[in-house]
């Protein structure tokens, strides 16, 4: 679950925010585990009571709402193209977006390392990874909906089945760079699953199915 945050005022709400983002800097570049409370303090400029306030429970508190931060960012990182994915250029935007971006992250995943350190299992974790990939997969479904909505996918074309399963294949694709440092299953993924969109592609003018 998200934090309650309603009953802050905007200025506490940008402290909050202020904390979270220092924080969510400081630990891409350390290791978690590594990372104290005095360390977050002395990179936010912030004093122990702030942070106590924003987070009573202390730092497992504070790792959820970086989690959350860094949720909310694997998604950002996609942008713009993962919230108008209309066109297949647009999807070819994205697929290139996603691959670049975790390239660059390598074998580190903050997210992945701060379930780690909270523990996967945990409410909180649970909560925070199933927000993520709910929303993640419903901008995937919108984006097919949109070519069938423009006329560029056959209408027939199961998208509730076809969003989990490209998400899943990202989601493996990724686990194995974490492991081996190689790209190559996430960039294969991506373009298998972009060949089955574009294998049920239909054109404006005949109204029929390009793919055999």
């Amino acid at each position: 679950m998200r934090p309650v945050t309603r009953a802050l005022t905007p200025k506490g709400l940008a402290t909050r925010a202020r904390i979270v983002e220092g924080a969510a800097r400081l630990l891409r570049e350390r290791n978690v585990v590594e990372t104290t409370l005095d360390d977050v303090l002395a990179a936010t400029g912030t004093s122990k009571g702030q942070l106590f306030h924003y987070f009573p429970d202390g730092k497992d508190q504070l790792l959820l709402a970086v989690a959350e931060h860094e949720a909310d960012r694997v998604l950002d990182d996609q942008r713009p193209h993962l919230d108008d994915l209309s066109t297949w250029e647009s999807w070819e935007a994205w697929r290139d977006t996603v691959l670049r971006r975790y390239r660059e992250m390598g074998d580190t995943c903050p997210l992945g390392t701060l379930f780690l350190q909270v523990g996967r299992g945990t409410p909180g974790a649970r909560a925070i990874a199933r927000g993520l990939m709910s929303r993640w997969q419903a901008r995937l479904a919108a984006g097919m909906v949109a070519l069938q909505d423009n006329g560029l996918l056959d209408p027939a074309f199961d998208v509730d089945r076809a969003a989990p399963a490209l998400l899943a294949a990202v989601q493996g694709g990724v686990s194995i760079l974490l492991s081996t440092g190689s790209d190559e299953h996430l960039g294969a993924a991506l373009d298998f699953h972009l060949a089955q969109l574009r294998a049920a592609a239909v054109t404006r003018a005949s109204g029929r199915r390009t793919g055999a």
